[in-house]
């Protein structure tokens, strides 16, 4: 019996609710983004259900549409944005009021085929926790299983051919489901309830262990017994020094030991990667703690990127020579956590190339290519539809995004359906429709045949998946550039966008911002002008720009060998300067003052390449922005001095590095340590281009290029230009990878619909 509670002294008791009960009414509900892959529809079933309300659900090339009839509705429609899965990301609710049918009971419907493709694709998503404790509990019949998954993780975007995101439109197409998966795909009440990944030991994909040159003493356990003890033999055959091909989700790893020298000097020298450093995978949070100081969050978020941090922990010299940081990461796949649990020590793993070719991602091309780095390989027979590279972070910002963020979207101005190609380093591209821009996962520096086509084979994929036939090629302005002559070769109106111009689009349609100021400093760029840009403060929006001011232009002594050599731009610098030069130099100096094959530059990046040289920290660098991150590494962060660099005034402002450089050279010459003089450079940079932008003018300031991945030059800046507002890429690089976004905004500029 209920208990009434007695009313409060001089209160009367509350009367009895005699409002009538709410009408029943029908409504046809269109949920359209990441809706499909993520337990969307059996979340709708368990609502549906639990509020009494009768009709049905289904995937559709759309996204997800139901119909829902009864007196909850207004609570159903509330509470499907609020309470959707984790993985799920409502983008837009629309609703049609349909008269009531009388219906009883609610279905999932089969998908429904027919229309322009246009339910998002989820990206790939780490284990989740209920699928963890499974794969570690000796009494699950997928114990150790490394395939294990549920509607809350494991692959989507790597898998997909196809929408609706079905079983059918995926590489697990060829697996046919046992009795006891079928029953949980089938269940409403799973959460495995259409997880098109979904299979077991009994009928699922498998690993097998393949093996080339195996340490002696070895052979026999790692190529002993069935797929189950595969992994574990692969982790044996690591832990005794040997290199380990791994087969993940979005292609292969090269794996060793972290804390092994010799096994990390060994890969260095088989993959032909002299000094780029490599990232390391551990077993869990604590173990990356040891390695890193993390300050947030990112590392174990369902992207699961690659972390880039400052190193408290010591693992071999050769994994990251010369850097004071540390890139790491958590196991994402199940596969990653029974191997590195198996090993018991941090894992360097390192994309499955050999330098500046794509990874592998099938076992052919994986035994093939690299046969002459592996000593053994663990493949498994669940096909890749797409390589995708691991994200990269460094700390909180995006340096490469890929596997894990890719394929979400991005606003865009509505205008005709578009293709941006991007530029030649960190190349990705972006197809636009409908508001909407896709850009593409990290595909490489495009400097080759290999990953052209690699460029392709994704431009085409993406086409098929969101269904963008562009009518609009946008394109970089650099003649040579692979980028440029794919594009060229794409029938439709081709549109030429400026580097710089790109970045600065880039970051102000991810902002939706109309307009800024920008200080867009990098490498390389192809100039309006026919010359280098690269240190250049741009005024406008996607839609056009003014060129307010630039560095000082340098010569770039033997073209792009400056880029290979930095003594060369600190030969120039010098001579630019007036300042002696050594006497070994003799030659490039005159190639500098004479001009012969040696282009006119205004890049920032070459600066800093300089100002490295003359420190004798690089003269030569094995990959692009070694210099610069090798200064910005040997800093003194305490440091608050400044050398002077003016800014000059004319038809554009002018960044003159001129007395800071022969500051540099009297601080060295007094036996100044390279902390104090890259600290103060850093600091002068930042000063110069904050005084700079206060002369300009503007309400808000842009700050992007790769320059800008230097954190210390992009605090320092951010600082020096306040109380201004500031804007960074967030979602995407201020490196390359975020040009073909920024390309892709200035064309809709250009022809909005």
């Amino acid at each position: 019996m209920t208990r009434v509670p007695p009313a409060r002294r001089g209160v009367p008791p509350p009367a009895p609710d005699s409002s009538p009960p709410a009408p029943s009414r029908r409504v046809r509900v269109r949920v359209t983004g990441r809706v499909q892959g993520v337990g969307f529809r059996p979340f709708v079933f368990a609502l549906a259900r639990r509020l009494g309300l009768a009709g049905f659900v289904l995937n559709d090339s759309l996204g997800v549409l139901a119909e829902v009839e009864g007196e909850g509705v207004e609570e159903f429609l509330a509470r499907l944005v609020a309470d959707a899965p984790p993985l799920a990301c409502v983008e837009r609710l629309a609703t049609e009021a349909l008269p009531p049918t009388g219906e009883s009971g609610f279905t999932i419907r089969a998908s429904a085929g027919g229309g322009p493709p246009d339910a998002a694709v989820s990206p790939d998503a780490a284990t989740c926790d209920a699928c963890l404790a499974e794969l570690f509990d000796p009494a699950d019949r997928r114990y150790r299983y490394p395939f294990i998954n549920c509607t809350g993780c494991g692959p989507r975007f790597t898998i997909v051919t196809a929408v609706p995101y079905d079983r059918p439109s995926t590489t697990m197409a060829a697996f046919t489901m046992c009795r006891a998966c079928r029953a949980e795909y089938q269940d409403p009440g799973d959460r495995r309830f259409h997880a098109q990944p979904n299979a077991c030991p009994d009928c699922g994909p498998r690993v097998r262990l393949v093996a080339d040159r195996i340490p002696a003493g070895r052979r026999r356990e790692a190529i002993a017994g069935g797929p189950r003890d595969a992994i574990s033999a692969a982790a044996a055959a690591v832990r005794s020094g040997a290199i380990l091909a791994v087969k993940g989700i979005g292609g292969f790893h090269l794996a060793c030991r972290a804390d092994d020298e010799a096994a990390v000097s060994a890969l260095r020298a088989r993959k032909h990667r002299e000094d780029r450093p490599f990232a390391i995978m551990v077993g869990d949070l604590d173990a990356a703690r040891a390695l890193v100081e993390l300050d947030g969050d990112e590392i174990r978020s369902r992207a699961r990127p690659i972390v880039i941090a400052p190193r408290r922990g010591d693992v071999a010299p050769s994994v990251a020579p010369r850097s004071r940081e540390l890139g790491v990461m958590l196991p994402y796949s199940p596969l990653h956590h029974l191997l590195l649990a198996d090993a018991g020590v941090p894992l360097v793993m390192t994309s499955g190339n050999v330098s500046d070719e794509p990874i592998a991602f099938t076992d052919e091309d994986a035994l093939r290519r690299l046969a002459g780095i592996a000593d053994l390989f663990l493949l498994h027979d669940r096909p890749i539809r797409t390589r995708t590279d691991d994200s990269v972070l460094r700390g909180r910002r995006v340096v490469r995004r890929s596997r894990g963020f890719v394929p979400e979207p991005l606003p865009l101005p509505a205008a005709p359906a578009l293709l941006a190609t991007g530029a030649e380093l960190k190349s990705t591209f972006t197809l636009a429709r409908d508001g909407r821009a896709w850009v593409g996962h990290h595909i490489g520096d495009l400097r080759n045949v290999e990953t052209l086509a690699s460029f392709a084979d994704g431009v085409e994929h993406f086409e098929r998946l969101f269904a963008v036939a562009p009518q609009l090629i946008a394109h970089d302005m650099h003649p040579d550039y692979l980028s440029t002559s794919y594009a060229l070769a794409r029938e439709g109106e081709h549109v030429a966008v400026q580097h710089h111009h790109a970045h600065l689009a880039a970051a102000l349609a991810e902002h939706g911002e109309p307009e800024a100021l920008g200080a867009i400093f990098d490498g390389t760029g192809y100039g309006t002008d026919g010359t280098i840009w690269g240190g250049e403060l741009l005024l406008g929006g996607p839609g056009g720009f003014t060129r307010a001011g630039h560095l000082r232009p340098v010569r770039m002594p033997g073209g792009e060998s400056a880029i290979r050599e930095p003594w060369r731009m600190a030969c120039a610098w010098l001579a630019e300067s007036g300042l002696e030069t050594p006497p070994a130099w003799a030659n490039v100096r005159r190639l500098a003052e004479t001009g012969l094959a040696s282009p006119v530059t205004t890049s920032m990046g070459r600066l800093f390449d300089a100002v490295a040289a003359l420190c004798g920290l690089r003269e030569t660098v094995t990959y692009e922005g070694q210099a610069a991150i090798e200064l910005e590494a040997a800093a003194d962060a305490h440091e608050t001095a400044a050398y002077p660099l003016p800014v000059t005034e004319g038809a554009a402002l002018v960044l003159d590095p001129r007395p800071a450089i022969a500051a540099i050279v009297d601080d060295l010459a007094r036996g100044a340590g390279v902390a104090l003089v890259s600290a103060r450079f850093h600091n002068a940079v930042a000063r110069a281009t904050a005084a700079a932008c206060r002369e300009v003018g503007a309400p808000a300031v842009v700050l992007s290029g790769g320059v800008f991945q230097n954190a210390l030059l992009l605090d320092r800046t951010t600082e020096a230009l306040r109380p201004a507002r500031v804007l960074t890429p967030v979602r995407l690089p201020c490196n390359d990878g975020g040009i073909s976004y920024g390309q892709a905004a200035v064309a809709a500029a250009l022809h909005g619909a």
